[in-house]
């Protein structure tokens, strides 16, 4: 009788080795289910914060952050959570090492934790703790992802704080000029909107008139929108675009800026545009915008527009006494 060959599947090598994979996996399971109970219960914040302060031994951290990144699914199921994000957060920044291990885990599922809720907490912070080279690679990605995570409710929020907290002006100024590039597609989606309205706070003029070209042709249409009304009114706030607004809105045709001023979202927006071109009495373009209204003033008063058609008349009587 021929001996039995290793490539036998019921030989005993081959069982052994099978029951000795068998083994570690399973402990490797317990050890991994403990982890996640270690970092994600919130009855273990105590115990999580002695192991992570033992400097008795130093490999004890390492060894950890090894295997909380051993698997990509594994470690997104763990930042995905509120705790988890928190204490990952907590151990980002405290070596070299336990950085390197976190960095990779980071870029390989970058989007999907730049678009969650809690783990984009982890990579956000990461990108002020990492070195230089890391953190320059981060932003890269932000970069590249950046449509795809202003266009989600929570990436655009992540999006939102890298662009406040961006310490390189090179990498501010290449977030910004993409909203401005993409700002007709992000003024009309129901997340990305918020961006738009993000960087127009950042008191950055060149953004804002940016913003503002960008958006020529298209901002009557976004003043009929919720979210798209409040673009609108802070372009007409800054000095930078308000020509731009107003100028679009004295080319409405037909009755078009009538249906706008009766609108319960647009009467918002012209109402502003009255009032902030009075204010600085800008290059004629206030008078160009009563004369517009003036003629549709009846149909304004039973309507949204009434408020409109109130400071309409004001003006009239203001021009009367003058007179």
């Amino acid at each position: 009788m021929a001996p039995m060959s290793h490539n036998n599947p019921f030989s005993m090598p081959t069982l052994f080795d099978a029951l000795e994979r068998i083994r570690l996996s399973e402990e490797t399971s317990a050890r991994l289910s403990k982890l996640y109970n270690l970092m994600t219960s919130e009855e273990c914040v105590s115990q999580f914060r002695e192991i992570i302060s033992k400097e008795d031994d130093p490999e004890a951290l390492p060894k950890l952050v090894s295997l909380l990144t051993s698997d990509s699914d594994y470690f997104m199921e763990v930042v995905r959570n509120k705790h988890g994000s928190k204490r990952v957060q907590m151990l980002l920044g405290i070596s070299d090492d336990v950085d390197a291990l976190f960095y990779e885990s980071i870029l390989r599922r970058f989007l999907d934790i730049m678009t969650d809720k809690y783990a984009c907490h982890v990579a956000i912070r990461a990108m002020l703790v990492f070195d230089t080279m890391e953190k320059f690679m981060m932003y890269n990605h932000v970069l590249y992802y950046a449509l795809r995570m202003a266009c989600t409710q929570y990436g655009c929020i992540a999006l939102n704080e890298v662009i406040t907290d961006v310490g390189d002006p090179r990498y501010r100024k290449l977030l910004v000029d993409f909203v401005a590039c993409n700002a007709v597609c992000l003024s009309n989606d129901p997340s990305g909107n918020f961006v738009v309205q993000h960087v127009l706070t950042l008191n950055d003029s060149r953004c804002t008139h940016n913003v503002a070209i960008g958006l020529f042709g298209h901002c009557v249409d976004l003043s009929f929108k919720k979210y798209g009304s409040y673009i609108v009114e802070k372009l007409l706030e800054a000095e930078e675009s308000m020509d731009v607004v107003v100028v679009e809105l004295l080319d409405c045709e037909g009755d078009r800026l009538a249906r706008l001023a009766r609108n319960e979202i647009g009467n918002f927006v012209v109402l502003k545009a009255l009032r902030v071109t009075h204010a600085v009495d800008r290059s004629g373009l206030f008078g160009d915008l009563v004369r517009k209204l003036m003629p549709i003033r009846h149909l304004l008063v039973r309507s949204h527009g009434s408020n409109i058609a109130k400071f309409l008349e004001s003006c009239s009587l203001t021009t009367r006494r003058s007179d």
